[in-house]
């Protein structure tokens, strides 16, 4: 299963998004047999569009029994996270914004 959720995005995302997987809720989307070939094209499609914009975030998640806790995570936008393993699960650490002036 691969689960796409978005946060203040433009709404061309939707209407991609909409092509390719089922929005079962606003912003987020599922499918449940994406082969991994799709799941990089649609990420490169998304990731190209979010660098050009600059705007909203996010997240790809999808069943991977090699990864640590069985899962794997894509991730852009605010605030910034960082996916990290620790014991043999992934937690998601966000960065501190840099202080003013440095």
């Amino acid at each position: 299963m691969t689960v796409i959720v978005t946060v203040n995005v433009e709404a061309r995302y939707r209407g991609f998004l909409a092509s390719v997987m089922l929005e079962i809720a606003p912003g987020v989307y599922t499918s449940p047999a994406m082969t991994q070939g799709i799941r990089d094209r649609v990420w490169g499609v998304v990731a190209r569009w979010y660098y050009e914009l600059g705007t909203g975030s996010i997240v790809m998640t999808w069943r991977d029994a090699s990864a640590p806790g069985g899962q794997r995570i894509r991730s852009l936008g605010e605030p910034p996270k960082e996916i990290v393993e620790a014991d043999g699960i992934q937690l998601v650490r966000y960065r501190s914004p840099e202080p003013a002036g440095q």
